[in-house]
């Protein structure tokens, strides 16, 4: 089936309107037709080519959400009119260890909403800036929100489960205390799902003026990072660091927060490395600097279940699809607040 999309022919090219193919579902697939589709900060890395590997024409998007418009004769979890997501993976091998615990994210195998390998025209996984998407069911998760929060739901499907999978591996809750490094797409739900946990939520962030926005979303302290006494205010006291920020920086005042024991993940992926981090700021207190990549598929509906209990949603901003090159630049000037989401109805237009 033909459906129009909005991707890039280069890296330096602009996204644009295209005709994209869809395979016809299979016995175990679910096709969907796209509501929304957030914008990730990895959709420009990936169009852009500043990832290595990027295949063209580029659809991307990885935070779909739905309703389900067809159904192989083998799928028994779904039917159409179903509200439904599609995050960042739509094929795993399906039999490693990773794939048997859950966590197909750390598949060798796994492939991507876009930019991934398939049997499917062009050859590379085509993503949810386009009009409908066919996945096999396995990769397809429920959505119980209502229908009228679903365009805020959608971030949640990459945004949430990245900061969501850490929080609950390092067994976050009430006593803990959980900083967040960066207040845009991860970091703003670093904190509503830190601070839905139980813990004490510290944010961080570079700019005076995103102080009262985070105590807003949820954070019980804010401290400006380019502040040395502020910082120096939680010096050895932090559980748990998610660092969600995506553009090389000094690792070291943050590791200093640190308390014996202490972890910090790196959730945001740079274009371009970290400086490394001095030895000595991990050995006298035994911190761990880690990373975490999403999350598997039954911790992204678990995510999904939590968020719908606590009323958690994305703070968005809804565009047209032919606004989507004006909201990358905008993106990169941090002009957002805190996740764009694109009405998929506009494609058509």
């Amino acid at each position: 089936m033909t459906v129009k999309a909005y991707g890039a022919y280069a890296g330096d090219k602009p996204l644009e309107s295209m005709d994209i193919t869809r395979r016809a579902p299979g016995a175990h697939d679910v096709q969907i037709d796209i509501a929304y589709c957030g914008v990730c900060h990895s959709d420009i890395h990936q169009v852009r080519a500043e990832w290595a590997g990027t295949s063209y024409p580029c659809v991307p998007g990885h935070e779909i959400v739905g309703r389900v418009s067809a159904v192989g004769v083998h799928v028994l979890g779904f039917m159409p009119g179903d509200l439904v997501g599609i995050g960042c993976i739509v094929d795993s091998c399906k039999h490693c260890a990773e794939c048997d615990e859950g966590l197909e994210n750390y598949c060798d195998g796994m492939v991507g909403t876009y930019n991934g390998p398939t049997s499917d025209a062009p050859g590379h996984t085509l993503g949810g800036y386009s009009q409908q998407i066919v996945v096999h069911e396995r990769y397809v998760l429920r959505i119980r929100h209502p229908e009228e929060q679903l365009a805020a739901v959608a971030p949640l499907l990459c945004a949430g489960i990245t900061t969501w999978s850490p929080l609950r591996l390092w067994k976050i809750g009430p006593g803990r205390k959980v900083g967040v490094v960066g207040i845009g797409g991860l970091g703003h739900m670093g904190i509503k799902l830190a601070r839905a946990l139980g813990a004490h939520v510290v944010a961080f962030t570079t700019s005076e003026s995103k102080r009262a926005a985070a105590l807003a979303l949820g954070a019980h302290e804010v401290a400006v990072s380019r502040h040395v006494e502020e910082m120096s205010l939680h010096a050895n006291s932090l559980d748990l660091i998610l660092n969600t920020v995506a553009a090389p920086h000094d690792l070291d005042a943050f590791l200093a927060l640190l308390k014996r024991d202490g972890t910090m993940t790196l959730v945001g992926a740079p274009a371009s490395p970290h400086p490394s981090p001095q030895v000595f700021n991990l050995i006298m207190k035994r911190r761990s600097l880690a990373g975490s990549m999403i999350g598997g598929m039954p911790e992204t509906q678990e995510m999904l279940d939590f968020c719908a209990e606590h009323g958690i949603v994305a703070d968005i901003e809804l565009i047209r699809a032919d606004e989507i090159n004006k909201a990358y630049e905008r993106m990169l000037k941090g002009e957002v607040k805190y996740r764009f989401v694109i009405d998929n109805a506009t494609l058509a237009a």
